[in-house]
């Protein structure tokens, strides 16, 4: 799985998903720090990566798309935003939501708690 990690969280997932063998990368990474959510949208559109924040502007960009992809995980008000944290949940989770992730989905998490949506969403969906 390939993921791209925006600005809301730390450069420090991007490099905790790699050392655990995943391709990932910060947006800082590829001078795209000053990107609009759009920009950071169609990049890991091309690239077939799932972007990984904690800005909830994703999820409505995409909605308002209603486009198949890219795939977001997304961590919402609540949740540990230290990176140890995410990487921690990520480890625990990602396994099992890969066939998701590789579908086209949005995976939320909250505190004590995840969920996951297919793309696109389809109107009046309450996405």
């Amino acid at each position: 799985m390939k993921f791209l990690v925006d600005n809301a969280l730390s450069p420090l997932v991007a490099e905790g998903l790699t050392r655990r063998g995943y391709d990932a990368v910060h947006v800082r990474d590829i001078k795209m720090a000053d990107a609009t959510d759009a920009e950071v949208l169609v990049r890991a559109g091309e690239e077939q990566r799932t972007i990984v924040t904690a800005d909830a502007d994703f999820g409505a960009l995409l909605s308002a798309l209603q486009v198949r992809g890219p795939s977001l995980v997304l961590f919402r008000k609540g949740t540990q935003r230290s990176s140890m944290a995410i990487l921690k949940l990520l480890e625990a989770h990602l396994p099992g939501l890969a066939n998701d992730l590789e579908k086209d989905a949005v995976v939320v998490f909250e505190p004590g708690r995840y969920r996951i949506r297919s793309l696109p969403f389809l109107p009046g969906s309450g996405a």
